[in-house]
């Protein structure tokens, strides 16, 4: 796999020289340059879409009569990848070198498809966003695990069945097709992937299906030292949530929603961190005012939660905002909550701008707490619901209400990394055109020849030293 990758990304580098005038073109001459046949994942760029772009990839490059490369894509900038941490761990258990992975903002997809040098399958999606609309004649393959809500022309092979993950799928062709291609490390990240899109494999948590449990079994047995799954689960999990090697600003990201109302911009991020241990990380407050500012945001509320000896959630808040108007009235919608109550209790912070509460409502999680700040920015009473009418509600107000309520203002800014805290702890199924507006819109890094050439004489130097693929101790 390792190895593949790296020729995966010489192929891109070779495609950009075929782009890009360069004083020294008459070195690269001889290079063949091969048209791009792109497997891309969603958006979200959870564990499953990246693993299954990565070995649907591998099988097709192994495979295919085709003359294109074909190139694994992952659907997000590089930047993006330090916050999904079980992404990270398990590239790094299996000793799959970052360096090797193309991502969105390596590739102009849009380039290669207006000079006819692009074929696309996707997987783990089947509708683009409105950014990437212009791409949908260069789809020739879609492999998803979630029902069609497009269809696309004949030539286009469709597969979509509803498991638990689309790693599944991607395990299925591999063994069905050509299963003696199958290394050890690629077995190991299909075998991993539907582990956790499958909540251990666990019936009752109502994501496994049989044919996710037959081909977990059949790369158990054709790799019998492949980790168990248990300890698979709970690695990933924890990498997942693991927040200690980020930045406070890729903390704040990394599981965030906005709301907005009357010109006012409020985020909420889930910090999976003590409040104490928040409280006192080196310029707090001169890194949340950056955040905000950068991202256009009034005010930030953040949520810190940790588990108790007994696996129960301890959740406390963090209200930042330079304004004291819109502190205040953010403060005083927690403070006279009664749907549901938070039973705050202030705690100190180092700044004036910054006001911290013990939360003794430890069952009120992040997705109770949105609809206070949502009827609190929409100029309502404190505490108070709003019906989808617009007028307040009764203090007996229903979840159901609070959730549909809640499901038509909030936003996610980096899709699918958000999740209910309440709900097990496993990657959501990513929904389709999952976001309207790309990063990449803004374009792409502007690459200098010299660099070019340079990444390219260190891909071939490290390809022709790669050994195959060992497990790590």
């Amino acid at each position: 796999m390792e190895r593949f990758l790296l020729g995966c990304r010489a192929a891109v580098q070779m495609k950009k020289l075929a782009q890009i005038a360069v004083k020294r073109l008459a070195e690269v001459q001889h290079l063949e340059s091969r048209p791009l046949h792109v497997v891309l994942g969603n958006e979200a760029c959870d564990l499953d879409s990246m693993v299954s772009a990565l070995t649907l990839a591998f099988y097709l490059e192994n495979t295919s009569e085709s003359k294109a490369a074909f190139v694994p894509v992952l659907n997000i900038p590089h930047s993006e990848l330090a916050l999904r941490g079980e992404s990270v761990f398990l590239l790094s258990e299996l000793n799959i070198p970052e360096s090797s992975l193309i991502f969105r903002d390596e590739i102009d997809l849009h380039a290669l498809h207006q000079i006819g040098q692009l074929t696309l399958t996707l997987v783990d999606h089947h509708i683009l966003p409105s950014s990437d609309k212009s791409l949908e004649n260069a789809v020739t393959e879609v492999l998803d695990h979630r029902p069609l809500e497009k269809q696309y022309p004949h030539s286009c092979s469709v597969t979509a069945e509803l498991v638990g993950s689309c790693a599944t799928l991607v395990t299925e062709r591999i063994l069905q097709g050509k299963p003696e291609i199958l290394d050890w490390q690629t077995a190991a990240l299909l075998h991993a992937t539907i582990i956790l899109d499958c909540v251990n494999m666990a019936p009752e948590a109502g994501k496994v299906t049989p044919k996710d449990s037959k081909y977990v079994a059949q790369l158990e047995a054709l790799f019998p030292d492949l980790s168990s799954r248990s300890n698979i689960f709970e690695s990933l999990q924890k990498a997942k949530f693991d927040v200690s090697g980020l930045t406070t600003e890729q903390m704040l990201r990394k599981d965030l929603k906005t709301i907005s109302g009357d010109s006012t911009m409020l985020a909420i991020s889930a910090i999976y961190m003590d409040l104490e241990v928040f409280l006192q990380r080196s310029n707090l407050t001169a890194e949340l005012d950056s955040f905000c500012q950068a991202h256009g945001y009034d005010a930030l509320v953040a949520m810190t939660i940790t588990f108790n000896p007994h696996n129960e959630p301890v959740r406390h808040l963090v209200v930042f905002c330079p304004s004291v108007d819109l502190q205040n009235t953010i403060c005083e919608a927690l403070e006279y909550s009664h749907c549901p109550p938070l039973n705050l209790t202030p705690a100190p912070t180092p700044h004036p701008n910054l006001r911290a509460y013990l939360q003794g409502n430890t069952l009120a999680s992040r997705k109770k707490v949105l609809p206070i700040l949502r009827d609190a920015l929409w100029g309502g009473n404190p505490g108070a619901m709003r019906t989808p009418s617009g007028k307040p509600g009764s203090e007996d107000c229903s979840q159901e209400q609070m959730d549909d309520e809640l499901d038509k203002t909030i936003n996610p800014l980096i899709p699918e990394m958000s999740r209910d805290e309440e709900e097990p702890v496993l990657p959501p199924t990513p929904m389709n055109s999952l976001v309207d507006e790309c990063p990449l819109d803004r374009g792409l890094p502007k690459l200098s020849a010299e660099a070019i050439f340079e990444k390219c004489s260190q891909i071939t130097i490290a390809r022709s030293s790669t050994s195959p693929p060992q497990k790590k101790k």
